[in-house]
């Protein structure tokens, strides 16, 4: 691979709610439907009225993709350069979505007597996940992911866990070996589907099966 993978000195925020209420905002964000457009049930994307709570609670929310959410880097890579002839990162991602208690919480409850989607946020259970994605390129034309893992729950501790042993491992494969493992076996693994892949590679790899989009709701 062009360049090791390095671990950045990020960690999860071990505080699963926001506390602080909105005051700087009139209350029709409250009775604005469209505050709460597409609302992320199982993953991480922020609605607006999200967004407003983390600003409020000096939450740090970046884009991705289409999307704002509680993002963080996790490992990384050199700059990579032309051809991309092998492994390279595609993306590795530590998320977090918040709940609700105190002044917060006490604010949506107000509010939901007269709009009951605010239900959706308040029922909210704090969440945090990994996400971690490396592809493959070379001069023959093969394309694929060598590996993509991502895990999610609402136990801090037990993510974090995750997170440390994922880490050791990613930090310590040799993705050149790997890559060229997964070339010559890709008759076991090409035709099967997302899920079985996904089994497959996690078999290969020593990591326990992915468990992503956990419903966020109590």
């Amino acid at each position: 691979m062009n360049g090791s993978l390095t671990l950045t000195t990020n960690q999860f925020n071990p505080n699963p709610y926001w506390d602080m209420a909105i005051i700087d905002k009139d209350e029709d964000i409250f009775h604005d439907p469209s505050n709460l457009d597409l609302f992320d049930q199982n993953g991480y994307r922020l609605t607006e009225l999200e967004q407003y709570y983390a600003t409020a609670n000096y939450a740090k929310i970046q884009a991705h993709r289409y999307e704002v959410v509680l993002r963080q880097d996790w490992l990384y890579k050199p700059e990579q350069t032309l051809p991309f002839n092998g492994p390279h990162l595609n993306h590795s991602f530590l998320f977090e979505r918040k709940g609700y208690i105190g002044e917060a919480l006490s604010q949506l409850e107000y509010y939901a007597k007269s709009n009951f989607l605010l239900y959706k946020l308040i029922n909210i259970r704090p969440k945090w996940g990994i996400d971690f994605s490396m592809d493959y390129t070379d001069e023959s034309g093969n394309s694929f992911e060598v590996l993509h893992y991502e895990y999610d729950g609402f136990d801090h501790e037990e993510i974090n866990d995750k997170k440390k042993t994922c880490e050791d491992k990613f930090i310590n494969i040799d993705w050149d070996f790997a890559a060229q493992h997964l070339i010559k076996h890709k008759s076991e693994w090409h035709q099967l589907d997302f899920f079985a892949q996904s089994a497959w590679k996690c078999d290969y790899f020593g990591l326990p099966d992915e468990r992503f989009k956990e419903v966020l709701w109590k």
